[in-house]
């Protein structure tokens, strides 16, 4: 059937629109990265629009040799992957038993961890938790308080509800149990729904600021996130950079090396995502609907 005339002009106006939300979030990125490769003339005569002028790398060779990017990247990627293991393993270990019918208590549990979605302890009192455990200033402070998601529990709950109760049933004929039913069955027919938690996970630890300032003291300890917020925030930038020359001092600005370290932040998550986009959609739609 051919589309009429109204379905028509919808599905344009649909277009324009995401098209212009999909230009307001990559045009800013593609500022970012001009930038960052950009002359000092050239920024500071504000000439650079979306590509660079007088290309020089010069941003990225100060950043990686005059400040603790390296080593705020290596934080990063810790905290993010032992984070985001944490979070899907704990996550799963809470959705299956909870997407059992036979389990005793299954509503009583359910609820009491729904509510904590509406109710929390509040800042200080996690923050004393958080010190009483002896965890200020590592990263256990980082992964243990937000350890379950409780609605990316509820997405996996609800995916594992609608797995059948046949294929259940013949895994426990075949001699599953319990252990050996979520490791080898549920668990493999479950990875386009981990993928997609893992990805929210994932960007959630990556991004982490908030956290990191309130429960890590030492700035070796830092992430991206905050090694890049204290960047923007610095008024003498250039001066703290161990590595400048007088030569550096005229031919690069503190606007090249801050873009030069946002592009450095957001580039990870911007390659890995095209990789697990096709199981971002898949599992969050079979993992909202049951059945």
């Amino acid at each position: 059937m051919r589309d009429s005339r109204g379905e028509k002009l919808f599905y344009s106006l649909n277009a324009i629109i995401l098209s212009l939300f999909a230009l307001s979030c990559i045009l800013p990125m593609v500022h970012l990265l001009a930038l960052s490769f950009s002359n000092q003339d050239a920024i500071v005569s504000g000439l650079v629009s979306l590509w660079p002028v007088g290309f020089t790398a010069v941003a990225y060779d100060k950043l990686v040799n005059g400040t603790q990017i390296v080593k705020a990247l290596g934080n990063s990627i810790q905290i993010t992957l032992v984070g985001t293991f944490l979070n899907l393993l704990f996550t799963l270990l809470c959705a299956y038993p909870l997407s059992r019918g036979y389990m005793y208590g299954r509503r009583f549990f359910t609820l009491a961890i729904v509510f904590t979605m509406l109710f929390s302890g509040g800042l200080i009192p996690g923050y004393l938790l958080v010190k009483s455990l002896g965890l200020i200033n590592t990263y256990g402070a980082l992964w243990l308080p937000g350890l379950v998601s409780v609605y990316n529990m509820l997405v996996m709950r609800t995916f594992f509800m609608g797995i059948p109760e046949e294929l259940v049933e013949a895994a426990r004929i075949d001699g599953c149990g319990e252990w050996r039913l979520l490791f080898r069955v549920f668990l493999p027919l479950s990875l386009p729904v981990i993928v997609a938690l893992g990805l929210f996970y994932g960007v959630g630890h990556w991004n982490s600021f908030f956290n990191v300032m309130m429960f890590i003291n030492s700035p070796e300890k830092f992430n991206l996130a905050v090694l890049v917020q204290q960047m923007i925030q610095s008024q003498s930038l250039l001066q703290e950079i161990g590595t400048m020359s007088p030569e550096d001092f005229a031919s690069i600005t503190p606007e090249s090396i801050k873009s030069a370290g946002v592009v450095v932040m957001i580039v990870p998550m911007l390659i890995l995502y095209p990789f697990l986009q096709r199981y971002f959609i898949k599992g969050i739609l079979i993992g909202a609907i049951k059945g």
